[in-house]
């Protein structure tokens, strides 16, 4: 059984900045793990997705403001969110597919105030 941990989350004026970060228990390899954010009233999205290898994915909406990145050997993944805007506003949870199932984190809170 995999377990992600998230924490980072908070209030922020726009323009301002926030890391988030994910700790994965249960598994010692875990090839994708990425980000996705549920605003109020919206589907959950995709954010940005990082493989084992270092290998980026970012929704058009984050390019340029946001950087995944993370440490294998810790089994944690971090998401730098910069430049934030009022529109990035939501609860974002970190996500590992494995072994046909995908597993999620209890969610942040990130509140961007204008």
């Amino acid at each position: 059984q995999v377990q992600l941990v998230e924490s980072g989350g908070g209030l922020v004026q726009a323009g301002g900045s926030l890391r988030l970060s994910c700790t994965a228990s249960g598994s010692r390899f875990i090839n994708r793990m990425g980000w996705y954010r549920q605003a109020p009233g919206k589907q959950r999205e995709l954010v940005a997705t990082i493989t084992n290898s270092g290998i980026t994915n970012y929704a058009d909406s984050v390019k340029g403001r946001f950087a995944i990145s993370r440490d294998n050997a810790m089994n944690t993944v971090y998401l730098q969110m910069n430049s934030l805007k009022p529109e990035d506003t939501a609860v974002y949870y970190c996500n590992a597919p494995l072994w046909g199932s995908d597993y999620w984190g209890q969610g942040t809170q990130v509140t961007v105030s204008s």
